[in-house]
Protein backbone atom coordinates (compact mmCIF):
# COMPACT_ATOMS: atom_id res chain seq x y z
CA UNK A 1 0.00 0.00 0.00
CA UNK A 2 1.43 3.40 -0.88
CA UNK A 3 0.30 6.44 0.97
CA UNK A 4 0.59 10.09 0.63
CA UNK A 5 2.22 12.55 3.05
CA UNK A 6 1.29 15.95 2.95
CA UNK A 7 3.07 18.86 5.40
CA UNK A 8 1.41 21.92 6.02
CA UNK A 9 2.29 25.02 8.11
CA UNK A 10 -0.65 26.15 10.94
CA UNK A 11 -0.31 29.07 13.29
CA UNK A 12 -0.27 25.77 15.85
CA UNK A 13 3.14 24.77 13.76
CA UNK A 14 3.92 22.26 10.79
CA UNK A 15 0.93 19.94 10.43
CA UNK A 16 1.91 16.30 8.71
CA UNK A 17 -1.27 14.30 7.20
CA UNK A 18 -0.53 10.74 5.96
CA UNK A 19 -3.43 9.94 4.00
CA UNK A 20 -5.19 6.94 0.83
CA UNK A 21 -6.92 6.65 -1.33
CA UNK A 22 -8.44 10.27 -0.59
CA UNK A 23 -8.57 9.41 3.29
CA UNK A 24 -6.53 10.43 5.99
CA UNK A 25 -4.65 8.00 7.94
CA UNK A 26 -3.04 9.76 10.69
CA UNK A 27 -2.10 13.26 11.20
CA UNK A 28 -0.96 15.64 13.87
CA UNK A 29 1.22 18.64 14.81
CA UNK A 30 4.57 17.22 13.77
CA UNK A 31 7.09 17.58 11.16
CA UNK A 32 7.97 14.21 11.68
CA UNK A 33 5.94 11.65 9.79
CA UNK A 34 7.70 8.60 12.05
CA UNK A 35 5.81 10.22 14.76
CA UNK A 36 2.44 9.15 12.86
CA UNK A 37 2.77 5.90 11.44
CA UNK A 38 2.77 4.30 14.91
CA UNK A 39 -0.72 5.25 15.48
CA UNK A 40 -1.85 2.91 12.31
CA UNK A 41 -3.27 0.11 12.71
CA UNK A 42 -0.79 -2.44 11.55
CA UNK A 43 -3.22 -3.87 9.01
CA UNK A 44 -4.18 -0.13 7.56
CA UNK A 45 0.27 0.83 7.38
CA UNK A 46 1.74 1.54 4.19
CA UNK A 47 4.69 -0.13 2.54
CA UNK A 48 5.64 3.21 0.91
CA UNK A 49 5.21 7.06 1.58
CA UNK A 50 4.81 9.39 -1.37
CA UNK A 51 5.38 13.38 -0.15
CA UNK A 52 2.51 15.25 -2.25
CA UNK A 53 2.29 18.88 -1.96
CA UNK A 54 -1.46 18.89 -1.79
CA UNK A 55 -4.49 16.27 -1.08
CA UNK A 56 -7.46 18.32 -2.23
CA UNK A 57 -10.75 18.65 0.13
CA UNK A 58 -7.99 17.05 3.38
CA UNK A 59 -5.60 19.86 2.60
CA UNK A 60 -8.61 22.44 1.72
CA UNK A 61 -10.36 21.42 5.19
CA UNK A 62 -7.44 22.31 7.38
CA UNK A 63 -6.91 25.70 5.80
CA UNK A 64 -10.57 26.27 6.56
CA UNK A 65 -10.26 24.98 10.08
CA UNK A 66 -7.75 27.46 10.06
CA UNK A 67 -9.78 30.21 8.70
CA UNK A 68 -12.82 29.26 11.01
CA UNK A 69 -14.23 27.05 9.35
CA UNK A 70 -14.03 23.61 11.34
CA UNK A 71 -17.10 21.87 9.60
CA UNK A 72 -14.90 20.58 6.42
CA UNK A 73 -12.74 18.73 8.45
CA UNK A 74 -15.52 16.76 9.79
CA UNK A 75 -16.48 15.12 6.28
CA UNK A 76 -12.88 14.24 5.39
CA UNK A 77 -12.71 10.53 5.25
CA UNK A 78 -11.18 8.93 7.56
CA UNK A 79 -9.04 5.21 7.66
CA UNK A 80 -8.58 4.07 11.58
CA UNK A 81 -9.33 0.35 12.63
CA UNK A 82 -10.21 -1.21 15.80
CA UNK A 83 -13.07 -2.41 17.85
CA UNK A 84 -15.99 -2.24 17.66
CA UNK A 85 -16.48 0.74 20.80
CA UNK A 86 -13.63 2.23 19.48
CA UNK A 87 -14.55 2.63 16.23
CA UNK A 88 -18.01 3.82 17.39
CA UNK A 89 -16.39 6.53 19.94
CA UNK A 90 -14.24 7.85 17.10
CA UNK A 91 -17.60 8.60 15.10
CA UNK A 92 -19.39 10.13 17.65
CA UNK A 93 -16.06 12.31 18.43
CA UNK A 94 -17.31 13.94 14.88
CA UNK A 95 -20.46 14.60 15.97
CA UNK A 96 -19.17 16.94 18.64
CA UNK A 97 -20.04 20.16 18.06
CA UNK A 98 -17.07 22.96 17.86
CA UNK A 99 -16.99 25.65 20.61
CA UNK A 100 -18.63 22.93 23.24
CA UNK A 101 -16.28 20.41 24.27
CA UNK A 102 -17.46 17.70 25.91
CA UNK A 103 -16.17 15.89 29.24
CA UNK A 104 -14.88 12.27 28.89
CA UNK A 105 -17.71 11.17 31.29
CA UNK A 106 -20.42 12.98 28.64
CA UNK A 107 -18.53 11.56 25.67
CA UNK A 108 -18.85 7.61 27.13
CA UNK A 109 -22.33 8.42 27.38
CA UNK A 110 -22.25 9.86 23.88
CA UNK A 111 -21.28 6.55 22.65
CA UNK A 112 -23.51 4.52 24.27
CA UNK A 113 -21.57 3.52 27.44
CA UNK A 114 -21.59 6.10 29.96
CA UNK A 115 -19.59 4.01 32.36
CA UNK A 116 -17.00 3.48 30.11
CA UNK A 117 -15.25 6.65 30.85
CA UNK A 118 -11.58 4.72 30.67
CA UNK A 119 -12.37 2.96 26.96
CA UNK A 120 -13.69 6.46 26.06
CA UNK A 121 -10.54 8.26 27.13
CA UNK A 122 -8.76 5.60 25.35
CA UNK A 123 -10.73 5.87 21.95
CA UNK A 124 -9.16 9.59 22.44
CA UNK A 125 -5.68 8.66 23.19
CA UNK A 126 -5.33 6.04 20.21
CA UNK A 127 -7.08 7.96 18.08
CA UNK A 128 -4.81 8.69 14.73
CA UNK A 129 -6.64 11.22 12.78
CA UNK A 130 -6.52 14.50 14.64
CA UNK A 131 -8.48 17.32 13.73
CA UNK A 132 -10.09 15.37 11.59
CA UNK A 133 -11.39 12.89 14.41
CA UNK A 134 -11.93 16.24 17.46
CA UNK A 135 -10.49 14.47 20.41
CA UNK A 136 -9.55 18.10 21.41
CA UNK A 137 -13.20 18.39 22.13
CA UNK A 138 -12.92 16.33 24.80
CA UNK A 139 -11.68 17.90 28.47
CA UNK A 140 -11.64 16.80 32.35
CA UNK A 141 -14.42 16.98 34.43
CA UNK A 142 -13.12 19.62 36.02
CA UNK A 143 -12.57 21.54 32.96
CA UNK A 144 -8.99 21.25 32.75
CA UNK A 145 -7.49 19.96 29.75
CA UNK A 146 -6.64 16.34 30.44
CA UNK A 147 -4.29 15.26 27.89
CA UNK A 148 -3.40 15.49 23.94
CA UNK A 149 -0.86 13.62 21.81
CA UNK A 150 0.30 17.17 20.32
CA UNK A 151 0.65 18.97 23.61
CA UNK A 152 -1.76 20.69 25.68
CA UNK A 153 -0.56 24.17 24.50
CA UNK A 154 -2.01 22.84 21.27
CA UNK A 155 -4.94 21.59 22.33
CA UNK A 156 -5.79 24.80 23.98
CA UNK A 157 -5.36 26.59 20.82
CA UNK A 158 -7.55 24.46 18.89
CA UNK A 159 -10.50 24.79 21.44
CA UNK A 160 -9.65 28.88 21.81
CA UNK A 161 -9.82 28.95 18.15
CA UNK A 162 -13.48 27.20 18.16
CA UNK A 163 -14.48 28.93 20.63
CA UNK A 164 -14.37 31.88 18.71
Amino acid sequence: MKAQLLQMSTPDGPFTILARDGAVLSSGWTDKPGDLTGQIHPSLRPATIELVTGLGDISAAVEAFYAGDPGPAMHVPVLQKSGPFRAHAWDVLRLVQPGSPVTYTEYAGLAGNPKAVRAAASACAFNAAALFVPCHRVIRTDGSLGGFRWGLPIKESLLAREAA
